[in-house]
This record gives structure tokens, sequence and C-alpha cells, in this order.
């Protein structure tokens, strides 16, 4: 396996070196061989991932504020928050230590920069038009970035 998800409510990674806890995110995605994290003797993500979800209602303060900022000292390179009461989607990229909010493209896509080829159609997720979401996400996996992106993983 080449890159990894989990999905798991209240997941914990152990502290970091530097004391911060990353935990009780909704979904993350790493990259297994050569990424920033590794997966314990005992089931544990020790160090950051690539990617963290956070799909925040009450606890928008916290997603955009505390977390944020662990998780930019720790590196995830992507932070991806669904603000389901606000009806929003943040998707950030960390570059130069900051992070920065993603614009969709003229087709209301977002595309990480990361994990080539995963394809995110913003609108079609906010008013729940799965078949669509999933319908882009298929069109960013059949691209030939996508498949260098599989090709460079599988010969690390």
């Amino acid at each position: 396996m080449m890159t990894q998800s989990i999905i798991k409510p209240n997941l914990t990674i152990p502290p970091l070196e530097n004391g911060d806890k990353l935990t009780r995110f909704d979904a993350l995605l790493r990259i297994e061989k050569g990424g920033q994290s590794i997966i314990s003797e005992d089931d544990y993500v020790e160090g950051a991932p690539e990617l963290i979800v956070e799909i925040a209602a009450s606890k928008v303060s916290i997603d955009l504020n505390d977390k944020m900022k662990a998780y930019r000292r720790n590196q995830v390179q992507e932070y991806l928050v669904w603000r389901v009461y606000d009806n929003e989607f943040d998707w950030f990229r960390l570059r130069e230590g900051k992070y920065i909010k993603l614009e969709p493209d003229e087709n209301g896509v977002i595309k990480s920069e990361i994990y080539s080829g995963l394809w995110l159609d913003i609108n079609a997720l906010l008013i729940g038009n799965l078949a669509r979401v999933l319908e882009v996400l298929q069109q960013g996996l059949a691209t030939k970035e996508h498949q260098e992106f599989v090709n460079l993983l599988s010969n690390s």
C-alpha cells in the first residue's frame, strides 16, 4: 500500500516531540513509504500525516484556531475543514510555514497539491450531490498526473 487513509473517530496520535497532540480529527491521508508519519507496532500514527480532514459543527473555532496552529507547527501539508453549519468548506495548503486557502478552479473544483488526482467539487459536496462528488474524484484519478503520482509512490 502506497498511501493510507484512516477514518476513525477519536483516533489519537501520541504527543509529538514538541508536545503537540494531533487528536480527534475525522480523517487523514498519509503517505506510507517516504511520508511524514508511520504506524507504530501498537497501531498509533506517529508523526504528522500529510492531510487531515475535520468536519466541524460547534467546534469551528477550535478547528480553525488551535488545531490549525498545531497542524501548521507539525507540518501537516493539507488541512480540510467542512464547516457544516456555515455550509462552507475550507482547503488549506501549508506553504512557507503558513496555511494558504486553496480556491476552487473555474469549475468549482479544488485539487490537492500533495495527492495528485484528489479532486473535490465543493458545491456538489455542500448540496449533497454525492454522485457529482464521485464523478469529479474519478476524473482526477484518471489523469496522467495521478498515474505519475502512483508510479512515484510505487517506486519509493
